[in-house]
């Protein structure tokens, strides 16, 4: 297969995951133990994450004319591409909680929802809770006033039938 056929099939290859991404987040991995990358690796499949090496023209190539063509920029040195598919938050939100642990590791950028951000943005979308977990917050926010309601109904009966008599039938 000629050099430039073999090319295409990864630009192809990154094509397809955009398409299917809610969101991709770059990382600077320079420096990162063989172990470190294993173990990041696996918890961002297990997050339902893709994460792989590409070289930057690759990514030139399959980012144009894209909503993700706003990472241009931030293509310069190694670059490491997470990508995420259900949860938009999921790769910023797992590589975060690794880099404690990997002082080298480093956001580059991300896009999420079309919308691009630099190293501290992507930091800060890190910090936002799962989806699942708003929903409980959510949930749990409309449950708390119905319970004191029904706590109050519930007394209000109680008290109600404690100075009743029986009914008398007839």
């Amino acid at each position: 297969m000629p050099k430039i056929e073999k090319k295409q099939v990864v630009i192809n290859e990154i094509k397809e995951k955009l398409d299917k991404a809610a969101s991709i987040v770059l990382v600077d991995g320079r420096g990162l133990s063989v172990e470190q990358d294993t173990v990041l690796r696996k918890k961002l499949r297990e997050g339902g994450v893709d994460y792989k090496v590409y070289k930057n023209s690759m990514i030139n190539f399959a980012i144009e004319n894209t909503e993700f063509s706003g990472i241009a920029p931030y293509l310069k040195g190694p670059t490491t591409v997470a990508f995420s598919y259900g949860d938009a938050t999921a790769a910023a939100r797992i590589i975060s909680k690794e880099l404690k642990g990997m002082p080298k590791l480093e956001f580059k950028a991300g896009v999420v929802e079309g919308v691009v951000y630099d190293a501290a943005g992507v930091d800060a979308i890190a910090k936002i809770p799962s989806r699942e977990e708003l929903l409980s917050k959510l949930l749990g926010s409309f449950q708390a006033p119905m319970a004191s309601f029904a706590r109050v109904v519930n007394a209000i009966a109680e008290k109600g039938t404690e100075g009743a008599e029986a009914p008398v039938e007839a």
